[in-house]
């Protein structure tokens, strides 16, 4: 899969229903165009993969759930589980609305290693290039930080629009579900899914430069409001509260908040 990440961008975040979630297909496709993934699926969404790796005490998301404004996440994105196939080590950082990442990739045979804290070699990295490798850098040491270890896989299924230079990007993303994953193997296949948001979509806005003025006319033509829909933070939940808990500190009912 092409990386066409920005390394800077703005995310406003809505939950919708699967009948306003249709009709935001029909607004959208009059400004943008299915991405080359989405075009190609039967039902114009392909799978994501994510597995967050966190602190023992979920430093994280805690962080993420007190709204702590220097706050970052680490995960590892996939679309498929090859050995031959790339896998992404992600920084994601939050300031208000403004999103930045770093990433790196190297085949997915070599995630072990990383996940042990090893530097991979320029020639092992599939986007070489010195910011890649800054990326990776930066992943190690705040992993090492705050002890991180691979916590929770989450997939869902997206489908997604965008403009031709990519500064513009509409998602939005079913089927959010999560199990445990400590042993930190990359797979695709869930055991026990605990499942997020459903019924609910997920719907994301995504610009990097000034704010697209349609984008005021969606929210104002089908009544929605900007909300947080952290998936990592809504799947600890989901797994705290069913038979899993014990792998998670006991998430109190008050602090429980699905926030971004």
């Amino acid at each position: 899969m092409t990386d066409r990440m920005q390394s800077q961008r703005f995310e406003l975040k809505y939950l919708i229903s699967e009948e306003t979630a249709l009709r935001v297909r029909d607004f959208v496709q009059s400004y943008l165009s299915l991405d080359e993934y989405s075009a190609c699926q039967p039902h114009l969404a392909y799978p994501v993969h994510s597995l967050y790796l966190d602190s023992d005490t979920l430093k994280t998301y805690w962080d993420t759930i007190n709204g702590n404004r220097n706050r970052f996440k680490l995960r590892l994105r996939f679309y498929d589980a090859a050995p031959d196939l790339p896998v992404y080590f992600e920084v994601k950082r939050r300031v208000n609305n403004c999103i930045l990442k770093q990433r790196a990739s190297v085949r997915q045979s070599l995630a072990p290693e990383m996940l042990r804290g090893f530097l991979p070699s320029m020639e092992q990295l599939l986007n070489a290039s010195p910011k890649a490798l800054v990326a990776m850098q930066t992943f190690l040491g705040l992993m090492a930080q705050i002890q991180a270890k691979p916590k929770v896989h989450i997939a869902y299924l997206r489908e997604a629009y965008a403009n031709d230079p990519g500064t513009v990007r509409v998602t939005m993303d079913r089927a959010v579900r999560a199990e445990p994953n400590l042993q930190g193997v990359l797979r695709a296949q869930m055991e026990h899914p605990h499942y997020a948001f459903t019924p609910l979509v997920i719907l994301e806005l995504k610009f990097t430069d000034r704010f697209p003025h349609w984008f005021g006319e969606l929210v104002r033509v089908f009544h929605v409001m900007q909300r947080g829909a952290a998936k990592y933070c809504a799947s600890v939940q989901a797994i705290g509260d069913g038979p899993l808990k014990t792998i998670f500190p006991v998430i109190p009912e008050e602090e429980v908040s699905i926030v971004g």
